[in-house]
């Protein structure tokens, strides 16, 4: 049986801060358990990607621990920012980062990004744009950086209702995510009917939370707008159900697994057209299963929904788009042996490690 150190970030499994991410490492850190993997979950403690000193010793302690020419299945959240303890690991442990979204240049100094990657046996992204980007952005060997695209758990299709007037948004209320661009493009659009729900976690950015409900309330949209908070497992299935509309208005996305999520349950997307929501949206024989639009453009954001809102053909297309792409999701199975082919790889490669990294 072979044997992987997953690392995870603190908060893995917290209901209260669902991300893309922490769905993304439950399921192939459960689904390689399921393959027959021996997996070992090691939870990095402390606030990733910015870690204190305590959370770079506790994730040293913990990669102390592993046994030389140990397998190590990194998050990138953690990788990231943890040069520090992980050039001096990676000659004598297998590591291989898993990036969810690039921090270099963003939350952490690339050349801490890069060393990290430089120095892994092997990169997996969640997207080909993702992959692209790291290419250019650090001397990789593109040998090494894999694509193991997130899964869909395909529903029963939404009923949508005849006027396609609830609205939806899931993600982290967040100044990345864009909701204050949603709530711009709405306000542009109260003569119409509509009502909007946004879920997500309302304490990842509190200052912006507060910030968007003064807004909502100056524009007196409180009352159309819902912040909801988080939602996990059967109650965001439900609220997947009940919408017509998915709108994903982020101005940075990695892949963006809530417009996969939609189109497994049949539902039409407007998206910012960032990173790799294209990916994520993709398209079918009878066009694309939702519009993509510029990011940070209130404008056209107004644009997209007001179409959506009064083009009965437009959602009727929409809908036979989302239906026909639901169908060709690929599940987290497939992701999960994507992953495994990689970690079967490095596993096999000769040891010691320590004799191809480079100094």
């Amino acid at each position: 049986m072979s044997r992987v150190h997953v690392v995870l970030p603190d908060g893995v499994d917290d209901p209260g801060r669902p991300s893309g991410g922490n769905v993304y490492d439950r399921r192939v850190s459960d689904g390689l358990s399921a393959a027959g993997w021996d997996v070992r979950e090691i939870v990095a403690r402390g606030g990733w990607p910015r870690p204190d000193a305590d959370a770079l010793r506790g994730l040293g302690s913990s990669l102390a621990a592993v046994p030389d020419d140990g397998l190590v299945l990194l998050d990138g959240l953690v990788a990231s920012e943890a040069a520090a303890v992980l050039v001096p690991e990676s000659r004598r442990l297998r590591l291989v980062v898993l990036i969810h979204m690039p921090f270099g240049r963003i939350e952490v100094p690339a050349e801490d990004e890069a060393a990290v990657l430089l120095h892994a046996r092997a990169v997996v992204t969640t997207s080909a744009w993702t992959r692209a980007l790291l290419l250019g952005r650090h001397p990789l060997d593109p040998a090494n950086v894999h694509v193991a695209p997130p899964g869909a758990d395909c529903g029963m299709p939404v009923a949508g209702g005849p006027d396609g007037d609830r609205l939806l948004c899931v993600a982290a209320l967040a100044p990345h995510k864009g909701q204050d661009v949603l709530v711009e493009a709405l306000a542009g659009l109260a003569e119409l009917a509509w009502r909007c729900t946004l879920v997500g976690s309302l304490d990842r950015e509190p200052t912006y939370a507060e910030r968007l409900r003064r807004r909502l309330a100056d524009l007196g949209l409180d009352d159309r707008m819902e912040l909801s908070g988080p939602r996990v497992g059967d109650e965001l299935r439900r609220a997947y159900a009940a919408a017509d509309l998915l709108v994903l208005p982020s101005r940075r996305e990695a892949y963006g697994m809530v417009v996969a999520e939609a189109l497994a349950v049949g539902l039409p997307v407007v998206a910012s057209a960032v990173g790799g929501v294209p990916e994520a949206l993709g398209t079918t024989a009878v066009g694309a299963p939702g519009l993509l639009v510029p990011a940070d453009d209130p404008l056209a954001l107004r644009a997209a929904l007001s179409g959506w809102l009064l083009d009965a053909d437009l959602r009727r297309r929409l809908r036979q788009a989302a239906l026909l792409r639901r169908s060709e999701l690929s599940d987290w199975d497939a992701t999960t042996r994507c992953l495994a082919s990689v970690l079967r790889t490095v596993d096999a490669e000769p040891a010691p490690a320590r004799a191809r990294v480079p100094e």
